[in-house]
């Protein structure tokens, strides 16, 4: 017996708003700002960089074109994760 084609995805999030303080994720009716103070590897990078967002599973978000993984948990407490390279 074949394993059907794994389908799409249904783990939905988008990018709603960035401005020069940082930028929003829409994820599950839920807004989040990531200040560019607190996450500065997206402070120089593309728009278009930025928006190519994947979600992975429930809690663990890519950008695969600037190679950074975050978890829902960074981005709420981002204080609790204090390194930082810029």
């Amino acid at each position: 017996m074949k394993s059907l084609k794994n389908g799409t995805s249904t783990l939905q999030v988008e990018v709603s708003n960035i401005s020069p303080f940082g930028f929003w994720l829409l994820m599950d009716d839920t807004e989040y700002f990531l200040p560019f103070k607190s996450f500065p590897w997206f402070k120089q990078a593309r728009i278009s960089d930025i928006v190519a967002v994947e979600r992975l599973s429930e809690t663990h978000l890519y950008w695969s074109k600037l190679d950074i993984d975050l978890t829902l948990d960074m981005i709420q407490s981002p204080e609790k994760y204090p390194l930082v390279s810029a």
